[in-house]
């Protein structure tokens, strides 16, 4: 019997193969689901439906988004995890994947295990901006003045687990002294109390953050990012400065449940790279002060490899900070 079993492996996995090749070769022969885990209107949304139709027509079929928010996109997350692996519901998502893998013990995913990556979309810079009141005029005299004993920094957040939460998180323990993190339900009203001077830094987005340091009603001292903002090139990165950890974009990339046939992965980053290629595509990226991957990093295995480096720092960084979703 066990003789019988071990010949008839090799067959089954010939068989396996087989099937997901013959499938991929008429791949697609429907619409395909793009689950969006945030609300209509967000930055996730928009990025969607940026690249909705180019994706569409590369595919020869429609791209449907479906907007599915809840649990820091943990439920969308969830729902694509369970999806047939077939290629016709993949998943587009960004930093709040990685984090919440550690922010969320009870999942019943696991963001390496339970998906395959299908390609890398975008990164964000954002800016280490202040109420236009705080005293320090550069980024040394911040870090002076938050390590002053007699300073109580109060970092405003958009809510737990964001990337504004984390990134905030991330530069307090790099520059250290005394904070205070004060959650806001969205970054409109983190913003607005930070206007208002009622709060004192932020990770704000450098596109939102832009015109407003440039106008004085903000303060700008850096760039959270791997390279500087074109908007506000006068900032040096905080890696430039020499805190590397802090050497780090806002991302999105594109995922697909765990089984999903490596031709079927190759004809959705296909047509991702068809969309990036796309002229009016790349304008409306860097419109809106986002950057597409370089061309060589636009690959399952770049976007598994970026996947694998976040989870393990932000799990880092949640754990040392005794951060919960609560």
């Amino acid at each position: 019997m066990s003789f019988a079993r071990a010949l008839a492996a090799p067959f089954l996995a010939a068989c396996i193969l087989a099937a997901g090749a013959a499938s991929a070769q008429t791949y697609p022969s429907r619409p395909v689901t793009l689950l969006v885990p945030y609300p209509p209107g967000g930055a996730t949304d928009a990025i969607a439906r940026i690249m909705q139709d180019s994706m569409s027509q590369s595919l020869g079929q429609q791209i449907v988004i479906e907007n599915i928010g809840g649990a820091g996109g943990m439920i969308a997350a969830a729902r694509a995890a369970r999806a047939a692996p077939d290629g016709y519901t993949v998943l587009l998502h960004q930093v709040a994947m990685a984090a919440g893998m550690t922010l969320y013990p009870n999942l019943s995913f696991d963001a390496e295990k339970d998906f395959v990556t299908v390609g890398l979309v975008n990164t964000a810079a954002s800016t280490v901006a202040a109420r236009p009141t705080l005293p320090p005029g550069n980024i040394g005299e911040l870090v002076r003045w938050m390590n002053d004993p007699a300073q109580n920094t109060k970092v405003a957040h958009p809510g737990v687990g964001s990337f504004g939460h984390l990134a905030g998180v991330l530069l307090a323990q790099e520059i250290g002294g005394k904070v205070t993190h004060v959650p806001y339900r969205g970054a409109g009203p983190a913003l607005n109390d930070l206007l208002g001077s009622q709060v004192d830094v932020a990770s704000q987005s450098a596109v939102q953050a832009g015109p407003l340091i440039k106008a004085g009603k903000l303060k700008g001292y850096a760039i959270i990012g791997r390279t500087r903002f074109a908007g506000l090139p006068e900032l040096p990165t905080m890696g430039e400065i020499g805190y590397k950890k802090l050497d780090l974009d806002f991302w999105h990339m594109v995922l697909a449940p765990a089984g999903t046939p490596r031709p079927v992965v190759d004809r959705l980053n296909a047509a991702l790279r068809h969309a990036f290629a796309d002229a009016k595509v790349r304008k409306t990226f860097e419109d809106g002060g986002m950057d597409l991957f370089p061309a060589d990093q636009q690959t399952p295995e770049a976007a598994s490899a970026l996947l694998k480096r976040e989870l393990k720092l932000w799990g880092e960084v949640i754990r040392a900070n005794n951060i919960t979703a609560q």
